[in-house]
């Protein structure tokens, strides 16, 4: 686990009630520690088991995803869960509600998110190691990214471990242009899926090993372990949020990524 810096560009803007939007001063902050971080990101397979044609030796996968509590933009649960690999069952889980301290901006979605996944990774590491994931799978982009450093990116280098990132929807930079023929190349995670998913790499892995782990992690259009994430981030705000405000509809995703079908 990389140490991280004692007072984060991440922190700049929290305030009690609701979010601002940043000032143009946090932006540049972000900007830096993005560009500080991006130079540390591996693009190659690091790991033996990324060579190997079926993954052998891959044992634990993890995902990772947040869910908002809708009409509350500073309530979300940060969810980490572990599964086997190649069977896909849960072997870890863990969902905490966390108090959101940084306004969503398009491009800066890890200084909103991050932290508290981190933390997730930290307490899994101290307290059952060895149930550690192998890899993890994050519901955003890695390099795919305005600045080639998305959410993916800023997990796998800050926690040390491979990183994948899978986006539902297109990120529109330089050189990409959601037109068919685009459409036609990227990946149908499963036969009777009608929507694409878009992988790109995090850290310490290939673009093709990814793209192969995702579509084996696939039952369904998102891959199981961001699909488990999900669905019991948001069972956990059912279940400790909205039995004692009724009042609060379902809970949303709230990241670049809008579309949550799966």
């Amino acid at each position: 686990m990389r140490k991280q810096k004692s007072r984060s560009c991440a922190m700049v803007t929290a305030t009690a009630v609701g979010m601002q939007p940043p000032k143009e001063e946090t932006l540049r902050c972000w900007e830096r520690d993005q560009a500080r971080l991006k130079a540390d990101v591996i693009e190659q397979d690091t790991e033996e088991w990324q060579s190997n044609p079926s993954f052998a030796g891959l044992e634990r996968v993890g995902g990772m995803d947040l869910s908002y509590v809708k009409g509350d933009d500073t309530s979300a649960c940060a969810s980490l869960v572990v599964l086997s690999y190649p069977d896909l069952e849960v072997l870890y889980e863990d969902c905490r509600m966390v108090v959101i301290q940084a306004p969503y901006v398009a491009g800066f979605l890890a200084f909103r998110e991050a932290p508290f996944l981190v933390e997730a990774v930290k307490r899994l590491e101290e307290n059952q190691p060895d149930l550690r994931p192998q890899v993890l799978l994050a519901d955003g982009n890695g390099i795919l990214h305005h600045r080639g450093f998305g959410i993916a990116c800023h997990l796998g280098v800050l926690t040390g471990l491979p990183c994948i990132g899978v986006a539902k929807n297109l990120l529109q930079i330089d050189g990409l242009s959601n037109d068919e023929l685009h459409k036609e190349q990227a990946l149908r995670s499963y036969a009777k899926s009608t929507k694409p998913v878009y992988i790109s790499v995090g850290h310490k892995m290939s673009l093709q090993s990814a793209v192969r782990l995702v579509y084996s992690c696939c039952k369904y259009r998102v891959p199981e372990p961001i699909r488990q994430a999900d669905i019991r981030s948001r069972e956990y705000i059912r279940k400790h949020v909205e039995a004692t405000l009724p009042v609060l509809s379902k809970p949303v995703r709230m990241s670049e990524d809008a579309d949550s079908d799966q």
